[in-house]
């Protein structure tokens, strides 16, 4: 029986990790919506750059089980997108601004691949506390 708690406690460390990974994925891909459309400070000056959330996996020993973690928040280096405004502040000298190279299209899709994991993960946690809440009424009876 002794096993199972482990297990349970495996199940549910694995799971939060997943959480915890899923959480910081959307906040990343949130920050490149809200700044999809910004412009650089300065004229001709490059403006905020899209930002790409990886992840890590790492061995926990206290629950004996490999876990996953938000890595590095890398910068995606594609090219910005680049519009005629010669009224625009954020023009350079030929009259061209630079938008950031975030496409909400993506970010949406990203979003949404993020929410089904975080809610998988979450299913996972409330399936688990199931199963002990079931074995310590099996256990009392």
């Amino acid at each position: 029986m002794a096993d199972d708690g482990n297990d349970f406690a495996r199940s549910m460390g694995i799971a939060t990790s997943g959480l915890r990974a899923q959480a910081g994925r959307m906040r990343v891909i949130s920050e490149n919506v809200a700044n999809a459309d910004s412009t650089a400070q300065n004229p001709g000056g490059d403006p905020y750059r899209r930002k790409v959330p990886t992840f890590t996996s790492a061995l926990d020993r206290t629950l004996d089980a490999r876990v996953v973690a938000l890595g590095r928040v890398k910068p995606d280096t594609s090219a910005f997108r680049v519009k005629y405004e010669p009224t625009n502040p954020a023009a350079d000298a030929n009259g061209n601004v630079k938008y950031p190279n975030v496409n909400p299209v993506i970010e949406m899709t990203d979003m949404r691949d993020a929410q089904r994991s975080y809610e998988a993960n979450l299913n996972v946690i409330s399936a688990t506390r199931r199963m002990i809440q079931r074995t310590l009424d099996i256990l009392k009876a």
